[in-house]
């Protein structure tokens, strides 16, 4: 059932997401991103969409958490370190954006292994310290099965089991950018540079319209 909750968001954003959005305006002109998803009344007020609490464990072993991330935007995705497929062209383009921003303390990069059993702590920190990054700047976090999969539903994007998939895994290449306040604000296509590139302007739209409200 998640499967195909999930593929029907995933076809909404895709085709009625950033471009429909910015069909009257160029990424120039825009003030602002908007907020994704669908939001929810609370009291009679209409809340947007949000990330909901989480805690998982990153490379070095240190929890990672919602404060983990306050007062910071990050852009996520979901992986696992055997896949053989889309996530080395994924990681191509976070490496991109791990490489851009650096020096940056507005934004970190999150990525949630999707194969809890063979991704240990251990196999996380191999495999970070491969790309040579930080964990300070970027988080390969592992934890619970269900609440990884649970949470990639609030992300937008697409995990689920299937044994018939190269590494017995079927995701998205989805990387999500995610605001100071847990709001969904845009996403590429991680397999595609341009697509990146894209993220990139929204990347630096976001923090155009963070520092005009301070």
């Amino acid at each position: 059932m998640r499967y195909w909750f999930c593929l029907a968001i995933f076809l909404i954003f895709a085709c009625d997401g950033n471009d429909t959005k910015y069909q009257t305006k160029s990424r120039a002109q825009q003030e602002a991103l908007p907020i994704l998803g669908i939001p929810k009344e609370v009291n009679g007020i209409e809340v947007p969409h949000s990330i909901p609490d989480f805690s998982f464990i990153n490379q070095d072993s240190s929890v990672i958490n919602n404060d983990t991330f306050s007062g910071k935007a990050y852009v996520t995705d979901f992986f696992f370190t055997s896949c053989p497929t889309i996530c080395p062209k994924v990681k191509k383009q976070m490496l991109r954006l791990y490489e851009k921003y650096q020096d940056d303390e507005r934004l970190v990069l999150l990525s949630h292994s999707i194969d809890t059993k063979r991704d240990t702590v251990g196999k996380l920190r191999e495999y970070a310290n491969n790309l040579e990054v930080s964990a300070k700047k970027w988080h390969f976090v592992t934890g619970e099965k269900d609440e990884i999969y649970a949470i990639a539903d609030d992300y937008f994007s697409i995990v689920t089991d299937d044994p018939e998939a190269p590494g017995g895994f079927d995701h998205s290449g989805r990387v999500i950018l995610v605001d100071k306040n847990r709001h969904v604000r845009a996403f590429a296509d991680g397999t595609n540079a341009k697509e990146v590139d894209r993220l990139i302007r929204d990347i630096d739209l976001l923090f155009k319209e963070e520092n005009a409200k301070e």
